[in-house]
């Protein structure tokens, strides 16, 4: 399995059998873990549980917002009479007709138009077309799951690529830094005799085997073998996570630490100006991994 970044976007248009339509839309950027965020329109808060658990089953990490958008279908709704209201306003018409000579019989129009006597059309809710619009948004869900993987998995493939070039500037700087740091005894060596020679001049009476004890004590604080030796097993093992057929990000994140710890100690270490630039040029190629290593799932 490829590795997958957390960033990505997916959108599915769908349509029920009442002809409305709807789209799911779904964007995904980093975090420390899964969290997703719905946003529902009404009446459909029941698929929350469902929902969660199929993005449960396809990603680690990630802050995903998931919303569900419906347009319905600019109908009218229809009107009827309601029949104690309509009884109502004709016994009172009538009486008042009745009271008032030569008052014009009411019309059908002015009775209709009476507050209260025509009335939207509340439709009950069919048990299973609402099952079935449910079935239909959680299939589209399970699309839009799918093309969201397959975007932040072709974000994952370039991801790859970025991370195993930084990887191989790190292991190339690591050999420099070995190799420069083989120099080091030799240069404390140097360092402390040219002290030494401008301070006493010809007048240094030092012994040659206490000058080599002190030459290989400060060589030995500066010695950064084991640093190297660390680097070079992190390279190994942030090239192993590469290859992984799971969510390799947190451990990739933990390493990308590592590296930091080690490129800090060599600077520290350095005997001369080239190491201290190699481990300069070190701390901002791990910082560079670190970054692109949060995108990782």
């Amino acid at each position: 399995m490829p590795i997958s970044s957390m960033t990505g976007f997916s959108r599915v248009d769908g349509v029920f059998a009442d002809g409305s339509r709807f789209t799911w839309e779904l964007r995904s950027v980093n975090g420390r873990g899964l969290d997703l965020r719905l946003k529902l329109p009404p009446g459909l808060e029941s698929l929350d549980a469902a929902l969660r658990d199929r993005a449960g089953q396809q990603f680690f990490r990630g802050n995903i917002g998931a919303g569900l958008t419906v347009k319905r279908e600019d109908r009218r709704p229809r009107l009827v009479p309601d029949p104690e209201a309509l009884e109502q306003a004709l016994r009172l018409v009538l009486d008042l007709s009745a009271r008032i000579p030569g008052a014009s019989p009411p019309t059908a129009a002015s009775i209709l138009a009476l507050p209260g006597v025509l009335q939207a059309e509340v439709q009950e809710a069919d048990p299973v077309e609402e099952a079935a619009r449910r079935d239909v948004v959680l299939l589209a869900f399970d699309e839009a799951l799918a093309e969201l993987l397959a975007a932040r998995r072709s974000e994952g493939t370039k991801l790859e690529q970025i991370l195993r070039t930084l990887l191989d500037e790190i292991g190339t700087l690591t050999e420099r830094a070995a190799s420069e740091a083989a120099r080091q005894p030799e240069l404390v060596r140097a360092r402390m005799e040219a002290t030494l020679n401008g301070l006493l001049g010809d007048q240094r009476r030092i012994p040659e085997d206490r000058l080599a004890a002190e030459v290989a004590l400060l060589a030995g604080r500066a010695d950064v073998r084991e640093e190297i030796d660390r680097l070079r097993a992190h390279v190994s093992a942030a090239l192993t996570l590469l290859d992984e057929a799971k969510p390799i990000g947190r451990r990739l994140e933990f390493l990308a630490q590592e590296f930091g710890r080690e490129a800090n100690t060599l600077g520290a270490k350095s005997s001369s100006l080239e190491l201290t630039h190699l481990s300069l040029e070190l701390k901002g190629a791990v910082e560079r991994l670190r970054e692109q290593s949060a995108n990782v799932e």
